[in-house]
């Protein structure tokens, strides 16, 4: 975590996403609320979440299909 935000000082960023597939230690969460640069960390359970809402890299498999009674069906005819 140092050295990303390291870069980012480096390159005057004052803003930076870090994306990991597994998941964040406490220390790494604590260290970047204290800094002046804004870090965004994006653990793998919030990126598979991530991937789902926006439908990237993910396949429907099943759809649940809803009945509602049509009542004009049964409405009687004058």
């Amino acid at each position: 975590m140092q050295g990303f935000v390291g870069s980012l000082v480096g390159f005057g960023a004052t803003k930076g996403v870090f994306v990991t597939t597994s998941a964040f230690s406490t220390q790494a969460r604590d260290f970047v609320r204290h800094l002046t640069q804004r870090v965004i960390l994006i653990d793998g359970q919030q990126l598979a979440d991530l991937m789902i809402e926006h439908n990237v890299g993910v396949r429907l498999t099943r759809a649940v299909e809803f009945k509602r009674l049509d009542e004009d069906f049964f409405a009687d005819e004058e």
